[in-house]
């Protein structure tokens, strides 16, 4: 819980300072469906209610092509290159460390597969994802700052076709 409230206030610290942007324009057509179906199954179980599950049915159902595991499309640099609502995250052995003030809090997650569906800015993400501690096996939403990534690794793919 105190991992989602320090990530929270880091995100809105960063709405209300007005650096979020908005990219609707130039989001590509794919992943405006994966936002889309996202959005569609929010609050629900997606098939098993696994992480990877809520990816996996996104991908079927704009018919993109993947490896069918944990290679979901088109890797992209987050740290060089621009990160749209629609692309998946694939977290492995990763540790994510955020200090605010005088408190610095730790997430792990060892193999964990997301859908990000908002960009607050360069690192900066509200994720889509189940079977999680906070939301179970249904989908719901976290903040992630990647800016605190300190071990493993963490891919970006854009869905493609």
């Amino acid at each position: 819980m105190i991992n989602r409230v320090i990530a929270l206030l880091i995100v809105f610290s960063f709405i209300s300072t007005g650096k979020t942007f908005s990219q609707s324009d130039s989001i590509p057509p794919l992943n405006k469906k994966v936002v889309e179906y996202v959005n569609s199954v929010m609050g629900t179980q997606v098939d098993r209610g696994e992480c990877w599950d809520l990816a996996n049915q996104a991908l079927k159902l704009i018919n993109a092509n993947w490896n069918g595991e944990y290679v979901y499309g088109k890797p992209v640099d987050y740290k060089k290159e621009e990160v749209y609502p629609g692309d998946i995250v694939h977290f492995k052995n990763v540790v994510v460390k955020q200090t605010k003030g005088l408190t610095t809090t730790t997430e792990t997650m060892e193999q964990h597969t997301a859908v990000i569906i908002k960009v607050y800015g360069k690192g900066i993400y509200e994720l889509a994802h189940q079977n999680t501690g906070f939301s179970g096996r249904k989908v719901g939403t976290s903040p992630i700052d990647m800016n605190g990534v300190v071990k493993g690794k963490v891919i970006i793919y854009r869905p493609v076709q």
